[in-house]
């Protein structure tokens, strides 16, 4: 039983879910939100969905490693010990994320998940699903409605995947699968969800959270 309980841990130790967030700066956040509800309430409702996404975090055993936007805060009391703290290289988010994976398969991980804190309708089981479905297929995708992807995880380093892909549009998905299916890349499928974009997602979501 001890042997067990201990490959468990092994286990959990090296999978860890990849947060990419932005720093909590007026003006800087929920840009397409700001633009009707403006920067101040649009900053109040970022720190709503970061705070959603942390507390559905605490739910998973798995590591947690936080990439910041521009800085590392110099308190970070509030987050458990479960969590690391990493800045997101220069570049567009396509290169931000292959070097958030790349350093981390480098550092002796086996899965990995990566999640933004857009989504109000993640939850630990899509999480928990999401480091299963890698047990048998090499990637796998949680799509978003609006044609992103609110996750994305991998069990081996898959670079490729992060290319020539127009971000912040509804082909985000669409084309991942396509260089997937292309270059012969099992995958599966999470289910849909929204992500919080503009003012109508977040008066669908706001009183959720």
């Amino acid at each position: 039983m001890q042997v067990q309980v201990a490959g468990e841990l092994q286990v959990k130790m090296t999978n860890a879910i990849i947060v990419f967030q932005k720093n909590e700066e007026l003006g800087n956040v929920k840009t397409r939100l700001a633009a009707s509800i403006g920067d101040i309430a649009a900053l109040e409702a970022y720190k709503k969905l970061i705070f959603f996404t942390h507390s559905i975090l605490k739910g998973s055993p798995f590591k947690k490693v936080l990439f910041f936007s521009s800085f590392i805060p110099k308190d970070l009391s509030h987050y458990q010990n479960d969590y690391s703290f990493e800045l997101q290289s220069e570049g567009d988010l396509g290169v931000k994320m292959k070097d958030a994976f790349k350093r981390l398969f480098d550092s002796g991980y086996e899965k990995l998940l990566i999640v933004g804190t857009d989504c109000a309708e993640l939850t630990s089981e899509i999480i928990e699903k999401a480091f299963v479905q890698l047990d048998h297929k090499e990637l796998v995708i949680g799509p978003a409605d609006d044609g992103g992807y609110y996750l994305l995880g991998m069990k081996k380093f898959v670079a490729g995947v992060f290319d020539d892909i127009p971000w912040s549009t509804d082909r985000v998905t669409e084309l991942t699968k396509e260089y997937l299916n292309k270059n012969g890349l099992s995958f599966s499928l999470l289910p849909s969800l929204s992500d919080i974009d503009d003012e109508e997602d977040w008066e669908r979501f706001k009183f959720k959270i």
